[in-house]
């Protein structure tokens, strides 16, 4: 059980570091060995938190020129993160677990539209205003709390429709609002007592090691392809949690 577990999050975090979409794999793989819906998600989320935040601190250097996005953006995602993480727990464990297939299915699309939404948002001539981007963090950041697949997609979007073109920054902004967003989540998880320790922290070590892995990986693997097995993975992750028995 446990060498399963620390599979996927090497993988996870070698996934992560080359096109994300980790928690495809971590989430379900604690799922099949037995944990609970509600503190399978969040043991998943501290699993692969901390190459989040070391990606992010990679990218420090391209945000001088988006510090006030960055603060505001970071309040609102903190915000939304601790209302998406108390609302996953006050969920009813049946309820949550009738969501998986939704919950599921819709990052693995968010997650395969996502170069497509990117790309026409950016294309747009006319920008959305400012407030109204700052709402949508926080509504990413209140679905990042509760579940968190496909948000760094989500947020890659909002920037693009604010005007923003430096993709660097984007992914320094996305990368560190997600770590934030995880973060507070985290805390929350961890006041509430729902994290199965003696299963986080050996996939914590797994997904750091992955995540040195894929970083070194990237370099050599299309991501194109990579995508392409997140994509599937997550599709027959979707069919089999929406026709498992109940």
């Amino acid at each position: 059980m446990l060498a399963l577990l620390i599979a996927a999050a090497v993988a996870a975090g070698a996934q992560n570091a080359v096109a994300g979409g980790g928690s495809f794999l971590t989430f379900p793989a604690l799922l099949f060995v037995g944990v609970s819906p509600i503190a399978a998600n969040a043991t998943s989320t501290i699993a692969i938190w901390p190459g989040a935040v070391t990606a992010a601190y990679g990218f420090r250097h391209d945000l001088k020129h988006e510090r006030r996005t960055l603060v505001l953006f970071g309040i609102v995602s903190l915000a939304g993160g601790l209302a998406g993480a108390l609302l996953l727990l006050y969920t009813p464990e049946a309820t949550f677990s009738a969501l998986i297939p939704w919950l599921l299915g819709a990052a693995t699309l968010i997650f395969a539209l996502g170069p497509s939404i990117t790309r026409r948002m950016k294309e747009r001539e006319m920008h959305t205003p400012f407030w109204v981007t700052t709402f949508v963090q926080f509504l990413i950041g209140v679905y990042g709390g509760y579940f968190g697949g496909g948000i760094g997609i989500l947020m890659l979007a909002a920037f693009a429709a604010l005007g923003m073109t430096d993709l660097h920054a984007m992914n320094g902004l996305k990368n560190i609002l997600g770590a934030t967003i995880n973060g507070i989540a985290i805390v929350t998880f961890i006041v509430a007592g729902v994290i199965v320790w003696s299963l986080a922290l050996p996939m914590l070590a797994g997904a750091a090691l992955g995540g040195y892995g894929g970083a070194r990986l990237s370099r050599k693997v299309d991501p194109k392809y990579l995508r392409v097995f997140i994509i599937a993975v997550g599709a027959a992750l979707t069919a089999y949690f929406a026709l498992r028995p109940a």
